[in-house]
């Protein structure tokens, strides 16, 4: 059964699956991650394997767009079961049909609290940087925008299964509890995602 795992989850490593929506209707995009963490275990944790690095790395291109995006993070262990960390990010999207290209930025800080080695809770602040669409002008015939810094508070939780030394395969669901004006994404969709964590 763990080759079987295995093989699955090799097949479909790095996937995350964002099927968000923006205002527009437009699936938002299907990201490719690579998350490099650390296994928790109950042992106390020493100060050569606190610290635990990764991240994710995005693109698609789908019917109308283009979506690159890149999401560096850093974690660190306060205890075994408890850690606290940060991400930076940069997205790029260009909607083929408009000639609409914009650039996103911003950061969060983020923690996560292991139940038991397998489930883990986890919520997020983020500070996220849109230009986003607002009226098309017909003189120029281009879309005129703006730009918004929006935040987000993500709250969930995931499920993580050990296949292999220091290979974990997880799943994560989180929601954006605040849901602001400004957000590019439908209310209450969730952000899932799908990978494989390999610590050092």
């Amino acid at each position: 059964m763990k080759h079987i795992l295995l093989v699955l989850v090799l097949t479909f490593t790095s996937l995350l699956f964002a099927q968000q929506t923006d205002s527009t209707g437009m699936k938002k995009d299907t990201v490719i991650v690579k998350e490099e963490t650390q296994p928790q275990t109950t042992q106390p944790v020493s100060k050569e394997n606190r610290w635990y690095y990764g991240g994710t790395v995005g693109f698609s291109f789908w019917n109308d767009y283009t979506y690159i995006g890149i999401y560096p993070l850093v974690g660190y262990k306060i205890t075994p079961k408890f850690s606290i960390g940060g991400k930076i990010g940069y997205s790029y999207y260009n909607y083929h049909n408009t000639d609409l290209s914009t650039n996103n930025y911003g950061g969060s800080v983020f923690t996560r609290y292991r139940l038991i080695p397998q489930i883990y809770l986890h919520a997020e602040f983020v500070y996220f940087n849109y230009e986003q669409q607002k009226n098309y002008n017909l003189q120029t015939k281009q879309y005129e925008t703006e730009r918004n810094w929006v935040p987000f508070i993500l709250l969930g939780g995931g499920l993580s299964q050990s296949v292999g030394k220091n290979v974990w395969a997880y799943v994560e669901v989180l929601f954006d509890v605040l849901q602001d004006d400004n957000s590019p994404y439908e209310d209450w969709e969730p952000f899932i995602s799908i990978g494989v964590g390999v610590g050092f």
